[in-house]
């Protein structure tokens, strides 16, 4: 590796959706005081980084990503008090705090916006695009991506929710609003940022130009120039959706002064019907394809940027109903995912929940359901024909509620997250999956994940080595070897419920590998090249 070590190339990053976290006065939505109620809880898991989902004021139509003031707490969350303590108290335990940016778009109750909807002579209607002429881009959410403003005679762009305007960053003046932000939350202590979908902020919507713009990069390397480059040591990481491993290298190598890292959806997207496809028109995704994908990123960046690791957020169904297998081996194979994942090179994200092996949800009614893309795909699809269990089983799948339901602490009602009414249901498994219980039995899933946390601290094998992958064609099991000076160690995971029979010699295994890791108790017939299912293990060759 040729680049500076900096902190977060060691640390495991845990992200936090604040509105089904912890409920601490009884209201039925966590809340910050919450969070800082159960950061022993965090420390304990050995995470060195807390990236919370938008916690600022906002109208709340699509869970806070509709930003209203970037300077203020949403009242359901606390205050800027909480907000205060929460830096310092996760600071006394070695934790950083990483803000979630909204930057792409604002809510339409943001004071720009209130202005900018009054009058075309207003120097906020510059802020956000305007046209009178709209085109036939569609909105993420379903519908026309242009919304009337009949005050104005004039069609306002909204890529998300049509109370999410898009803010027009060809405009210096708004760059400029975003840096005074990063400056006012890295003043109060912060560690870094998430941008979210920061690949679409140099769209060019009148030429179908969204993503990856010809100006994006520019106005990232000012962000950086002008903004958190100015602060010691900031992590950031920019979701970007389109990305490539090449252009991967350019977000991510500090040559480019532009991020830490990005994040990329390549091995997510593998279960997306490929012409013409949706989220919601789902295949069964290919192993092989989802290791050459994980692969190229992992060869590709080496040396020359950084790679982010994940599987789920809050946006994604959970990784052990999508990956593994959510019923009778779920904790092997739950633990087989974290393995596969953290013994990569990059930061490993863990989302709320997936520490204990927490599951997709399955509501029986669409009622049930808060989420507005869930909400929006239902509706919209229904009167187009399609049937309710079809949609259902798309919606139990891919909803992104799967993410969102409670988090499962204990066996009390509402699973411990709240002494009033969830804001949302809870998964009702939540009396054989919780915290509690995960922490009281040292062979959870739990223990496990604090098991890599650790080891990524200490192993610099398996934060700077190289990356093989074996076995390319195998359809169940991925397996690759990670290398650093003369060490070489092989990690494998097995994707599938089968007993797996291969040759030893092509994992390089013999009499003198040494298992650091295994998520099955008793003594490995690996040697002998049987693999059980849902087996994983990290063994020093």
């Amino acid at each position: 590796m040729n680049h500076e070590h900096k902190w977060w190339h060691r640390s495991v990053v845990y992200q936090i959706y604040p509105r089904s976290f912890y409920d601490a006065d009884g209201d039925g939505i966590g809340d910050l005081a919450g969070i800082i109620r159960k950061l022993d809880y965090l420390a304990l898991l050995g995470v060195g980084v807390l990236w919370l989902c938008p916690v600022y004021a906002s109208p709340n139509d699509d869970n806070g990503y509709d930003i209203a003031d970037y300077y203020r707490i949403m009242d359901e969350f606390g205050t800027m008090d909480d907000m205060d303590l929460l830096i310092a108290e996760a600071g006394r335990r070695g934790m950083k705090i990483m803000m979630d940016v909204v930057a792409n778009h604002t809510s339409d109750e943001h004071r720009w916006f209130c202005e900018a909807r009054t009058s075309p002579d207003n120097p906020y209607h510059d802020y956000y695009i305007w046209t009178k002429q709209p085109n036939d881009l569609m909105s993420v959410f379903g519908g026309s991506a242009w919304q009337y403003e009949p005050r104005l005679d004039e069609y306002y762009l909204h890529l998300f929710s049509r109370k999410q305007p898009d803010l027009n960053w060809a405009n210096p003046q708004v760059r400029r609003e975003i840096v005074d932000v990063l400056t006012f939350w890295l003043e109060k202590g912060v560690g870094g940022f998430r941008f979210d979908v920061i690949d679409l902020i140099g769209k060019i919507p009148e030429q179908r130009i969204i993503a990856n713009g010809p100006r994006l990069h520019d106005y990232v390397l000012e962000l950086n120039e002008d903004g958190f480059g100015q602060y010691d040591d900031i992590l950031t990481v920019g979701e970007a959706w389109g990305a490539t491993p090449q252009t991967g290298v350019r977000w991510s190598d500090p040559e480019s002064r532009q991020l830490s890292m990005i994040f990329q959806f390549g091995h997510l997207t593998l279960d997306q019907a490929r012409v013409g496809g949706e989220k919601w028109d789902i295949i069964p995704y290919d192993l092989r394809e989802l290791k050459t994908v994980l692969s190229r990123w992992q060869t590709e960046l080496y040396g020359r940027g950084w790679n982010s690791l994940f599987w789920n957020n809050h946006d994604l169904p959970r990784a052990v109903s999508r990956f593994g297998d959510d019923g009778r081996y779920r904790v092997e194979s739950a633990k087989m995912l974290a393995t596969v994942l953290h013994g990569m090179a990059g930061t490993p994200y863990i989302y709320q929940g997936e520490e204990i092996g927490m599951t997709n949800v399955r509501f029986a009614a669409i009622a049930d359901y808060r989420d507005i893309e869930t909400l929006n795909m239902y509706r919209d699809r229904l009167a187009a024909g399609y049937r309710p269990q079809g949609l259902m089983a798309a919606i139990y799948a891919k909803s992104r509620d799967n993410a969102r339901t409670p988090m499962q602490w204990d066996t009390s009602e509402h699973a411990g997250f709240s002494a009033g009414t969830p804001w949302i249901k809870v998964n009702p498994n939540y009396w054989d999956i919780n915290a509690l219980s995960a922490v009281e039995d040292k062979d959870s899933v739990f223990h496990y994940y604090r098991r890599l946390v650790a080891l990524r601290k200490t192993a610099d094998w398996l934060v700077y080595g190289s990356y093989e992958l074996l076995l390319p064609d195998h359809g169940q099991l991925f397996a690759y070897c990670r290398r650093y000076e003369r060490e070489e160690y092989l990690v494998f995971g097995n994707f599938s419920g089968l007993t797996l029979t291969v040759d030893p010699a092509e994992l390089r295994l013999s009499a003198r590998s040494v298992p650091l890791l295994n998520n099955y108790p008793d003594p490995t017939p690996w040697e002998n090249g049987v693999i059980r299912p849902w087996e994983t293990a990290i063994i020093k060759l």
